[in-house]
């Protein structure tokens, strides 16, 4: 018979207990980022129904404010590759996150729908709002402070609702909102809106983001058009697009920078 020896035995011991710690912690657990040292780095956390979201965490120093970049249909989080770090340059962190609906763009697959895919989830619109509210919740909880949240095309749309049920919400912008959720007018679900709002779109798409702009009740919001056709989403702001520099003329000016 082999006997081991009193520390071993602790140490062997701890060993599992740490293991066993391990396996049960959750995947990014949020905590005060403390640091002033900038990183960028590829994040996973929990949406309202345990899916795992992918996210890209772009992060410049603790005390500055923290925008939740979601995508458009048929995208990953790659929608904000460049802009991202030009946000960053402004002086906010930003956390461009995989949503449930959604494809790849940039060369980024879309994670999140590749997982939701595999576990029989839901991958509609609607479905993908859990996705914005958890993002929110991870931001609010990591930089303890509240959220600006920054939707394109669909998920502008479900920014706008985020927005009016969210107290963690403090500023919303909107690149080409309209009624595209199933079975959900928008219009009513954000009628009375009275936090800071940014909504812009192509210019062909300037009715159906009025007729969203009219019932935001805030006295501090804009409808920005371009002089130019522009373009649908956040896209409007890649470097590639003709118009990219009067969107985030009017992107700055109205987040103060």
């Amino acid at each position: 018979m082999t006997y081991l020896n009193k520390p071993l035995l602790v140490l062997l011991s701890f060993s599992l207990l740490l293991f066993v710690n391990c396996k049960d912690a959750k995947v990014d657990e949020p905590s005060v980022v403390d640091s002033d040292t900038a990183f960028t780095k590829t994040i996973e956390f929990n949406s309202l129904d345990d899916l795992l979201i992918t996210a890209d965490h772009y992060h410049i120093k603790n005390t500055a404010p923290v925008i939740v970049l979601c995508h458009q249909a048929g995208y990953s989080r790659g929608e904000y590759l460049e802009i991202a770090p030009k946000l960053n340059a402004l002086g906010f962190n930003c956390i461009a996150i995989d949503q449930r609906s959604g494809g790849s763009v940039n060369g980024v697959l879309n994670e999140t729908n590749k997982r939701a895919k595999a576990e029989s989830k839901g991958t509609t619109y609607n479905d993908a709002k859990q996705d914005l509210t958890a993002a929110v919740a991870w931001a609010k909880k990591t930089y303890n402070k509240n959220v600006i949240l920054w939707g394109s095309s669909y998920s502008s749309s479900l920014a706008l609702i985020v927005a009016k049920e969210n107290s963690d919400v403090e500023q919303v912008l909107s690149f080409s909102p309209g009624e595209y959720l199933n079975g959900v007018s928008v219009k009513t679900s954000i009628t009375g809106l009275d936090k800071p709002a940014f909504l812009s779109s192509a210019k062909n798409e300037q009715s159906q983001t009025k007729a969203l702009f009219d019932v935001i009740s805030s006295d501090k919001k804009t409808q920005f058009i371009p002089n130019g056709a522009g373009r649908h989403g956040s896209s409007c702001l890649w470097k590639s697009e003709a118009d990219n520099g009067e969107y985030w003329v009017a992107v700055k000016t109205f987040l103060g920078v």
